[in-house]
């Protein structure tokens, strides 16, 4: 586990070869985890619709994300920050080509959903 969240990164990273996901700290309530993307986006039709929420900051790189209540896509840049509910659907248009985006992901708030799949 890395001590620097810029340090460590994972050869699949470095060498452009896939997104990655490490759990930096699980406990009950709450996950954090360093994402580290290199041009990767959701795929086509994809949309995430997640049972929490989740908060993301951008650290380094760019990215464009995509809610499906909104017409334009967000541009989050370095120090970016944003709040995803739950059950918001919503996708990454494109992480950045020519570099690393390096994501701090804050997932909390697991809601349970009814018979008509409803948060309560």
């Amino acid at each position: 586990m890395p001590d620097n969240i810029f340090t460590d990164i994972p050869e699949a990273a470095r060498n452009g070869e896939g997104e990655t996901f490490e759990e930096l700290l699980t406990r009950p309530g709450i996950r954090i985890e360093r994402i580290i993307s290199t041009g990767q986006a959701s795929p086509t039709g994809f949309w995430y619709c997640q049972t929490h929420d989740e908060w993301i900051l951008i650290l380094q790189g760019s990215a464009g994300l995509r809610f499906d209540t909104e017409t334009d896509v967000r541009i989050l840049k370095a120090g970016d920050f944003v709040n995803i509910p739950s059950l918001c659907r919503h996708r990454v248009e494109w992480t950045e080509q020519n570099g690393t985006t390096i994501w701090l992901a804050i997932h909390y708030g697991e809601k349970t959903l009814n018979e008509a799949g409803e948060a309560e």
